[in-house]
Protein backbone atom coordinates (compact mmCIF):
# COMPACT_ATOMS: atom_id res chain seq x y z
CA UNK A 1 0.00 0.00 0.00
CA UNK A 2 1.21 3.71 -1.40
CA UNK A 3 1.95 6.24 1.19
CA UNK A 4 -0.41 8.32 -0.42
CA UNK A 5 -3.12 5.66 -0.17
CA UNK A 6 -2.29 5.33 4.01
CA UNK A 7 -2.68 8.98 4.24
CA UNK A 8 -6.06 9.00 2.34
CA UNK A 9 -7.02 6.09 4.61
CA UNK A 10 -6.32 7.59 7.48
CA UNK A 11 -7.93 10.77 7.10
CA UNK A 12 -11.03 9.09 6.16
CA UNK A 13 -11.09 7.33 9.47
CA UNK A 14 -10.27 10.87 11.63
CA UNK A 15 -13.05 12.65 9.23
CA UNK A 16 -15.55 9.37 10.26
CA UNK A 17 -14.53 10.54 14.36
CA UNK A 18 -14.92 14.59 13.30
CA UNK A 19 -18.08 13.68 11.27
CA UNK A 20 -19.70 11.06 14.56
CA UNK A 21 -19.21 13.43 16.97
CA UNK A 22 -20.40 17.04 15.55
CA UNK A 23 -23.39 15.33 13.89
CA UNK A 24 -24.66 14.31 17.58
CA UNK A 25 -25.00 18.03 17.90
CA UNK A 26 -26.51 19.15 14.65
CA UNK A 27 -22.87 20.20 13.73
CA UNK A 28 -21.74 19.28 10.07
CA UNK A 29 -18.29 18.92 11.06
CA UNK A 30 -16.32 21.63 8.67
CA UNK A 31 -14.07 22.98 11.32
CA UNK A 32 -12.94 19.41 12.61
CA UNK A 33 -12.10 18.36 8.50
CA UNK A 34 -10.36 21.66 8.09
CA UNK A 35 -8.54 20.67 11.11
CA UNK A 36 -7.42 17.01 10.18
CA UNK A 37 -6.26 18.55 6.28
CA UNK A 38 -4.54 21.41 8.56
CA UNK A 39 -3.03 18.70 10.15
CA UNK A 40 -1.69 16.81 7.18
CA UNK A 41 -0.37 20.09 5.69
CA UNK A 42 -3.40 20.63 3.07
CA UNK A 43 -3.37 23.67 1.31
CA UNK A 44 -6.25 26.10 1.60
CA UNK A 45 -6.97 25.88 -2.15
CA UNK A 46 -7.52 22.51 -1.31
CA UNK A 47 -9.32 23.00 2.39
CA UNK A 48 -12.53 24.70 1.94
CA UNK A 49 -13.95 23.17 -1.23
CA UNK A 50 -13.46 19.40 0.54
CA UNK A 51 -14.42 20.60 3.86
CA UNK A 52 -17.82 22.20 2.05
CA UNK A 53 -18.31 19.00 0.09
CA UNK A 54 -18.25 17.02 3.36
CA UNK A 55 -20.19 19.39 5.22
CA UNK A 56 -23.05 19.49 2.74
CA UNK A 57 -22.46 15.12 3.13
CA UNK A 58 -23.27 15.20 7.26
CA UNK A 59 -26.06 18.44 7.29
CA UNK A 60 -28.27 16.77 4.74
CA UNK A 61 -28.44 13.74 7.30
CA UNK A 62 -28.43 15.78 10.36
CA UNK A 63 -31.32 18.00 8.64
CA UNK A 64 -33.56 14.70 7.40
CA UNK A 65 -33.15 13.10 10.84
CA UNK A 66 -33.95 15.99 13.13
CA UNK A 67 -36.58 17.28 10.94
CA UNK A 68 -37.80 14.01 11.48
CA UNK A 69 -38.01 13.91 15.57
CA UNK A 70 -39.16 16.76 15.35
CA UNK A 71 -36.38 19.39 16.83
CA UNK A 72 -36.67 21.74 13.84
CA UNK A 73 -38.09 25.44 14.29
CA UNK A 74 -38.56 27.31 11.13
CA UNK A 75 -39.66 30.12 12.92
CA UNK A 76 -36.05 30.48 14.28
CA UNK A 77 -33.93 28.73 11.48
CA UNK A 78 -35.62 31.66 8.27
CA UNK A 79 -34.30 34.65 9.64
CA UNK A 80 -30.64 33.48 10.09
CA UNK A 81 -30.92 31.72 6.61
CA UNK A 82 -32.75 34.33 4.31
CA UNK A 83 -29.62 36.32 5.49
CA UNK A 84 -26.66 34.40 5.57
CA UNK A 85 -27.17 32.02 2.35
CA UNK A 86 -26.45 34.94 0.64
CA UNK A 87 -23.64 36.21 2.41
CA UNK A 88 -22.33 32.76 2.68
CA UNK A 89 -22.17 32.85 -1.29
CA UNK A 90 -20.36 36.07 -1.61
CA UNK A 91 -17.74 35.19 1.24
CA UNK A 92 -17.37 31.66 -1.48
CA UNK A 93 -16.84 33.50 -4.06
CA UNK A 94 -13.66 35.89 -2.62
CA UNK A 95 -10.17 34.29 -2.67
CA UNK A 96 -7.96 35.78 0.61
CA UNK A 97 -4.17 35.77 0.35
CA UNK A 98 -3.10 32.36 2.27
CA UNK A 99 -1.65 34.39 5.32
CA UNK A 100 -4.91 35.80 6.01
CA UNK A 101 -6.70 32.48 5.31
CA UNK A 102 -5.06 30.16 7.68
CA UNK A 103 -4.78 33.30 10.23
CA UNK A 104 -8.32 33.15 9.87
CA UNK A 105 -9.45 29.37 9.87
CA UNK A 106 -6.60 29.17 12.75
CA UNK A 107 -8.90 31.36 14.89
CA UNK A 108 -12.23 30.03 14.22
CA UNK A 109 -10.53 26.53 15.20
CA UNK A 110 -9.60 28.14 18.14
CA UNK A 111 -12.94 29.43 18.89
CA UNK A 112 -14.40 26.25 17.88
CA UNK A 113 -12.59 23.80 20.23
CA UNK A 114 -13.64 26.85 23.01
CA UNK A 115 -16.77 25.92 22.28
CA UNK A 116 -16.86 22.62 21.94
CA UNK A 117 -14.81 22.18 24.95
CA UNK A 118 -17.05 24.47 27.25
CA UNK A 119 -20.85 23.35 25.31
CA UNK A 120 -22.44 21.12 27.86
CA UNK A 121 -25.80 20.54 26.01
CA UNK A 122 -28.03 21.18 28.66
CA UNK A 123 -31.46 23.26 28.43
CA UNK A 124 -32.05 26.13 31.29
CA UNK A 125 -34.92 28.04 31.70
CA UNK A 126 -37.20 28.99 28.77
CA UNK A 127 -37.22 30.12 25.22
CA UNK A 128 -37.93 33.30 23.52
CA UNK A 129 -38.48 34.14 19.87
CA UNK A 130 -35.51 35.76 17.98
CA UNK A 131 -36.16 39.33 16.99
CA UNK A 132 -36.07 39.13 12.92
CA UNK A 133 -33.66 42.12 12.80
CA UNK A 134 -31.24 40.71 15.16
CA UNK A 135 -31.50 37.51 13.03
CA UNK A 136 -31.05 39.11 9.81
CA UNK A 137 -27.57 40.48 11.10
CA UNK A 138 -25.80 37.68 12.58
CA UNK A 139 -27.11 35.40 9.88
CA UNK A 140 -25.29 37.68 7.22
CA UNK A 141 -22.08 38.15 9.52
CA UNK A 142 -22.13 34.13 10.00
CA UNK A 143 -23.13 33.37 6.32
CA UNK A 144 -19.72 35.84 5.49
CA UNK A 145 -17.34 34.21 7.63
CA UNK A 146 -18.84 30.77 6.78
CA UNK A 147 -18.65 31.50 2.82
CA UNK A 148 -15.05 33.06 3.62
CA UNK A 149 -13.28 30.19 5.25
CA UNK A 150 -15.14 27.17 4.20
CA UNK A 151 -17.35 26.12 7.50
CA UNK A 152 -21.27 26.13 7.93
CA UNK A 153 -21.63 28.83 10.76
CA UNK A 154 -23.20 26.06 12.72
CA UNK A 155 -20.54 26.57 15.50
CA UNK A 156 -20.95 29.90 15.81
CA UNK A 157 -25.11 29.70 15.65
CA UNK A 158 -25.52 26.89 18.11
CA UNK A 159 -23.72 29.37 20.56
CA UNK A 160 -25.82 32.27 20.29
CA UNK A 161 -29.17 30.78 19.85
CA UNK A 162 -28.30 28.64 23.43
CA UNK A 163 -26.66 31.64 25.30
CA UNK A 164 -29.89 34.02 24.05
CA UNK A 165 -32.41 31.31 25.10
CA UNK A 166 -34.13 31.29 21.42
CA UNK A 167 -34.19 27.48 21.13
CA UNK A 168 -33.30 24.46 23.46
CA UNK A 169 -30.32 22.11 22.66
CA UNK A 170 -32.16 19.73 20.22
CA UNK A 171 -34.13 22.64 18.71
CA UNK A 172 -30.92 24.11 17.97
CA UNK A 173 -29.32 21.09 16.77
CA UNK A 174 -32.12 20.90 14.16
CA UNK A 175 -31.82 24.55 13.13
CA UNK A 176 -28.26 23.93 13.13
CA UNK A 177 -28.13 21.56 10.41
CA UNK A 178 -30.46 22.94 8.07
CA UNK A 179 -28.31 26.74 8.47
CA UNK A 180 -25.22 24.51 7.77
CA UNK A 181 -26.62 22.64 4.88
CA UNK A 182 -28.21 25.54 3.18
CA UNK A 183 -24.74 28.02 4.05
CA UNK A 184 -22.36 25.20 2.64
CA UNK A 185 -24.12 24.79 -0.22
CA UNK A 186 -23.88 28.46 -1.12
CA UNK A 187 -20.52 28.32 -0.35
CA UNK A 188 -19.23 26.09 -2.55
CA UNK A 189 -21.42 27.93 -5.78
CA UNK A 190 -19.93 31.05 -4.64
CA UNK A 191 -16.51 29.18 -5.98
CA UNK A 192 -17.41 26.07 -7.99
CA UNK A 193 -14.24 26.08 -10.13
CA UNK A 194 -12.66 25.32 -6.34
CA UNK A 195 -14.37 21.78 -6.90
CA UNK A 196 -11.67 20.78 -9.33
CA UNK A 197 -8.56 21.34 -6.58
CA UNK A 198 -10.58 18.51 -4.36
CA UNK A 199 -8.63 15.81 -4.17
CA UNK A 200 -9.15 12.04 -4.81
CA UNK A 201 -9.28 11.18 -1.37
CA UNK A 202 -13.03 12.50 -1.51
CA UNK A 203 -13.77 9.36 -2.51
CA UNK A 204 -12.74 7.63 1.32
CA UNK A 205 -13.64 10.99 3.26
CA UNK A 206 -16.86 11.11 1.86
CA UNK A 207 -18.13 7.43 2.31
CA UNK A 208 -16.48 7.81 5.72
CA UNK A 209 -17.97 11.23 6.92
CA UNK A 210 -21.46 9.62 5.82
CA UNK A 211 -21.18 6.94 7.90
CA UNK A 212 -20.02 9.07 10.69
CA UNK A 213 -23.07 11.63 10.24
CA UNK A 214 -25.64 9.00 9.69
CA UNK A 215 -24.33 7.11 13.59
CA UNK A 216 -24.18 10.55 14.81
CA UNK A 217 -27.77 11.47 14.21
CA UNK A 218 -28.76 8.20 15.51
CA UNK A 219 -27.05 9.64 18.89
CA UNK A 220 -28.12 13.08 18.74
CA UNK A 221 -31.74 12.93 17.97
CA UNK A 222 -32.14 9.77 20.81
CA UNK A 223 -29.53 10.62 23.45
CA UNK A 224 -27.59 13.73 24.87
CA UNK A 225 -24.60 14.59 23.91
CA UNK A 226 -21.72 12.97 25.32
CA UNK A 227 -19.33 16.56 26.80
CA UNK A 228 -16.51 14.22 27.49
CA UNK A 229 -15.96 12.85 24.39
CA UNK A 230 -16.11 16.70 22.58
CA UNK A 231 -13.54 17.90 24.99
CA UNK A 232 -11.19 15.40 23.91
CA UNK A 233 -12.02 16.59 20.22
CA UNK A 234 -11.35 20.19 20.94
CA UNK A 235 -7.76 18.94 21.42
CA UNK A 236 -7.44 18.43 17.77
CA UNK A 237 -8.90 21.84 16.98
CA UNK A 238 -6.30 23.53 19.16
CA UNK A 239 -3.12 21.87 17.54
CA UNK A 240 -4.33 22.57 14.16
CA UNK A 241 -5.60 26.41 15.44
CA UNK A 242 -2.21 26.79 16.74
CA UNK A 243 -0.78 25.14 13.46
CA UNK A 244 -2.77 27.55 11.05
CA UNK A 245 -2.28 30.54 13.07
CA UNK A 246 1.82 29.81 13.60
CA UNK A 247 2.14 29.60 9.89
CA UNK A 248 0.12 32.69 9.46
CA UNK A 249 2.38 34.58 11.75
CA UNK A 250 5.55 33.33 10.02
CA UNK A 251 4.29 34.17 6.42
CA UNK A 252 3.15 37.69 7.60
CA UNK A 253 6.89 37.90 9.09
CA UNK A 254 8.53 36.94 5.92
CA UNK A 255 6.69 39.01 3.35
Amino acid sequence: MDTALIIAVFIAILNLVVALFYSTVGHAGASGYLAVLALFGMAPVVMKPTALMLNIIVALIGTVRFYRAGFFSWRTFWPFAVASIPAAYIGGSLTLPVFIYKLIVGLVLLYSAVRLFLSAGVDKGKTTLVPIWMALILGAGIGLLSGLTGVGGGIFLSPVLLLMHWAKTKETSGVSAAFILFNSIAGLLGHVSAISYIPSGITYWAPAALIGGWIGTELGTKLLPISALRKWLSVVLVLAGLKLTGEAILLLIGR
